[in-house]
């Protein structure tokens, strides 16, 4: 395999690895630049798109939004917000129905103010906070403001004889689902706790079409590795299209503005600050802004990508 290998692939991620061993792994088995669109827990499993080669160079642009199945446990409460932390707070005879909880969870739609975990991988002051409770520490973190899309509960039983929860969780980027489960328990009155985390769902990229890294091995072994590639084109098929011109293509490969005249069709609805994908011949050639331009828009060029053969 070799380095011209460009794209996202979906990887299953086992619980147990980190998100930065997954990525080390697909990296020697492609042999290709890597790297991940979001932080997947170590103890949580599920969907990480994971970029290869000049698919590094979009993460930034890719959806944020992510969706999770999780499981929470009522009664219990740990420092961390999932079962591998210390245990706070017991309620020794819960008696919370699912009643109550489908009542509070609409509490928990729209946007929500969250504290990230001191267990997480938000950088303070240099360090990640995760070093800083290593060591017993625990700083005050700033409230982040997080959007949950819509939460469902999709069973209801009990775990250790505890009542328990799965919720079907759609969120944007930076949504901590164990603090969504301390907040619930704490809304509740009687604590709770993150038992599984399942992410089922990434920008483009769904739990179904997930790959094993035994399978990412396999089709990386047999050179067919492009069949499951999640092209360009595809990863930023939310940024609205626009065509240019032939006699464009070098200029805009270089960087330089696109102006009207190189513009072959452009979508309707386009206003000055949109994000665009330019492309030429249905291959994508740049992520652009849309700007203002006396004769209509003009689009400056964020970040330019090299034909692939």
């Amino acid at each position: 395999m070799t380095n011209a290998v460009h794209g996202l692939i979906n990887v299953l991620k086992p619980p147990g690895m980190t998100s930065h061993d997954v990525v080390a792994h697909v990296r020697r088995l492609t042999r290709a630049k890597a790297g991940h669109t979001g932080t997947l827990d170590p103890a949580a499993a599920g969907v990480l798109p994971v970029c290869l080669g000049q698919a590094t160079r979009i993460i930034e642009y890719l959806p944020g939004d992510k969706k999770y199945r999780a499981e929470v446990v009522f009664g219990v409460a740990t420092d961390s917000g999932d079962m591998l932390g210390r245990v706070v707070r017991k309620a020794p005879d819960c008696r919370v129905t699912r009643q109550q909880v489908e009542k509070a969870l609409h509490r928990f739609c729209g946007p929500v103010e969250q504290v990230p975990p001191m267990t997480s991988a938000v950088h303070y002051q240099g360090r990640r906070l995760y070093e800083l409770a290593r060591q017993g520490l625990e700083v005050e973190r700033p409230v982040r403001l997080v959007h949950i899309y819509s939460i469902e509960l999709a069973d209801w039983y009990s775990v250790s004889h505890r009542p328990a929860a799965l919720l079907d969780v759609h969120c944007s980027a930076g949504t901590y689902i164990r603090t969504l489960c301390q907040d619930l328990g704490e809304y509740l009155g009687c604590g709770a706790t993150l038992n599984f985390l399942l992410r089922t769902a990434a920008g483009p990229c769904c739990l179904v079409d997930a790959l094993t890294l035994e399978e990412v091995a396999q089709l990386a072994g047999a050179g067919q590795l492009s069949r499951v590639l999640v092209g360009l084109g595809e990863a930023l098929a939310h940024l609205p299209p626009v065509e240019i011109k032939t006699a464009a293509k070098s200029s805009v490969l270089s960087g330089a503005p696109l102006y009207p005249a190189g513009v072959r069709n452009l979508p309707a609805g386009l206003k000055a600050g949109d994000l665009v994908r330019l492309v030429e011949r249905g291959q994508v050639l740049a992520v652009a802004r849309a700007g203002e331009h006396e004769r209509g828009l003009k689009f400056v060029v964020q970040k330019v990508f090299a034909p692939v053969e």
